[in-house]
């Protein structure tokens, strides 16, 4: 090891619309490290194999004064997102070099991590690819299987599901577990491609949205019991006007229609109380820590035994960050997202 280049994909400037490569997000390879001798102070020293390019990234784009309830990024400084690294080197009794960790990590080549940095070691006894830990078995994974188990398995065997991007890591796996419990699965994706994949998921009508009337599936398909959310907007409002009355549920895991401009409206609200439906609105976090245990000892595993299925973006080098970061909102990407940043 020697002084060695440590690239970073740095935060640039507000976004107002879509994030705009090269502008609202940098790549910058100015800044060096030495790996042999850059100080410690009882940390480690990791070296980052993977980072995720996920939707709520564009969130922490945003202006400060009008987003105070999540921590944003800083002008000048790596944008983060979670990750898979391995230690080079430790002065924490907790990590070994060679460990592989998961983390938030900031988008760069190599980080010095305090001793208190929250760090989980992975012992992938399933043996499935590192880049998966960020991905169906990460917190895309985690979050479709803490969500479903939170909000959904209440529901009887044979209720009628509707998830939107059912493509993307958290639908395609929220399509999986519905399926396994026994509901009948009505999903939409954005590309031939896209409804291909979620059909070989088991998903019992599977739709283009941009080619078919949601509504018009919806009406033929449901009434809707269960529906996870990623869109928002005219798509939730389709949704309200096709629930089955009393006791549907609405699961809200994202809003995509608003992220890169001003939110669209919900019309409908009305029939949320005319049709007795309760909705519930997460973030992974709030509720993981519960499901965490389970997460990690069934879904490795399943994904080796090629019970549960996926798909990856892998797109190599951390110049191309920025884009990744605007085709994920554009859904130009084929599967999970992500950066891989170096080789072991």
């Amino acid at each position: 090891m020697s002084i060695v280049k440590n690239s970073r994909h740095l935060f640039n400037e507000i976004a107002t619309g879509y994030p705009i490569p090269g502008q609202t997000t940098v790549y910058d390879d100015s800044q060096t490290i030495d790996l042999d001798k850059a100080p410690l102070n009882g940390g480690v020293l990791v070296k980052i194999l993977y980072l995720s390019i996920d939707p709520y990234l564009r969130f922490k784009m945003r202006h400060p004064e009008a987003e105070k309830h999540i921590s944003l990024y800083k002008f000048g400084e790596p944008i983060d997102s979670f990750g898979v690294g391995v230690i080079l080197r430790s002065q924490n009794s907790a990590y070994a070099v060679g460990d592989h960790v998961v983390s938030g990590f900031p988008h760069q080549e190599y980080v010095v991590l305090p001793k208190d940095a929250p760090l989980r070691v992975v012992k992938n006894e399933a043996k499935i690819p590192w880049s998966l830990y960020i991905g169906i078995a990460g917190m895309p994974g985690m979050t479709a299987y803490s969500g479903w188990n939170h909000f959904a398995k209440s529901k009887p065997s044979g209720s009628t599901v509707f998830v939107t991007t059912a493509a993307g890591p958290v639908g395609a796996t929220v399509v999986q577990l519905a399926k396994a419990d026994g509901h009948k699965v009505i999903a939409s994706a954005g590309s031939k491609d896209k409804v291909d994949f979620v059909k070989s998921l088991g998903a019992d009508v599977v739709f283009n949205y941009k080619e078919q009337d949601t509504r018009e599936i919806l009406k033929r398909e449901g009434p809707i019991d269960i529906y996870w959310d990623h869109v928002g907007g005219d798509i939730l409002d389709a949704v309200l006007e096709n629930v089955r009355n009393s006791g549907s549920i609405v699961i809200v895991c994202g809003s995509v229609s608003g992220y890169n401009g001003t939110p669209n409206p919900v019309y409908r609200h009305n029939l949320i109380f005319e049709r007795d439906v309760t909705i519930y609105g997460f973030v992974n976090m709030t509720i993981a820590g519960r499901y965490r245990e389970a997460f990690y000892k069934e879904i490795p595993e399943a994904i080796a035994s090629g019970q549960m299925k996926y798909r990856e973006h892998i797109i190599k080098g951390l110049e191309n960050a920025p884009q990744a970061i605007l085709d994920v909102q554009l859904g130009k990407n084929e599967g999970k997202s992500i950066i891989q940043v170096a080789a072991e």
